[in-house]
């Protein structure tokens, strides 16, 4: 009795094992169709893709080489930016002091600090300081100075122009340390 039951399969069954096997054989067609489509690639196409690869990555590391020179420059360069930014702020006391030893009778302690202070100065140029000259007169440039205030001009063709310079600028090779300070007519 089991073994009729087993054996006699509905028309709903034996479609759906019909279709089963129709798949099959539809997935094994299309594998054996894809194969043919990409065939392996030929010895030259490997080498030429491999070469590619090389040349990519051999681009890539001279880039970096350079990339990384260039960044150690830029450091030896400004290796002191950290002390030397320290040091403006005994510059403005010299700059400020020597006026004032001057209007005194002590030519000694005058011709000690300006020894001193042009020491000071040589070594600070010796390793690229450089001071941002600022003329009265000028025009004004948002990118070098920093204007700290404004008071009417003078005179008509000093509006828009520097008028006095309240602290000095500084540039440390090609970079900007400190923004000379500026008053600037209106």
């Amino acid at each position: 009795m089991s073994k009729s039951k087993k054996s006699e399969k509905g028309p709903v069954d034996s479609t759906i094992d019909h279709e089963i096997e129709s798949n099959e054989v539809e997935n094994t067609a299309a594998e054996e169709i894809a194969s043919e489509e990409k065939p392996e690639p030929t010895v030259e196409e490997q080498l030429t893709q491999e070469k590619d690869k090389f040349l990519r990555l051999f681009a890539e590391f001279e880039n970096y080489k350079k990339r990384t020179t260039k960044e150690r420059i830029d450091l030896f360069k400004t290796a002191g930016r950290e002390v030397i930014t320290a040091l403006l702020p005994v510059l403005d006391d010299f700059d400020r002091a020597l006026p004032e030893i001057k209007k005194s009778a002590d030519a000694n302690t005058l011709q000690g600090v300006e020894l001193i202070y042009n020491k000071i100065k040589e070594v600070l140029k010796a390793k690229g300081l450089m001071e941002i000259t600022v003329e009265p007169g000028t025009d004004f440039d948002s990118e070098v100075h920093d204007a700290i205030t404004q008071i009417p001009a003078p005179e008509e063709k000093l509006k828009g122009k520097i008028i006095d310079t309240v602290e000095k600028g500084y540039t440390l090779g090609d970079i900007i340390i400190r923004h000379p300070k500026v008053v600037v007519g209106q």
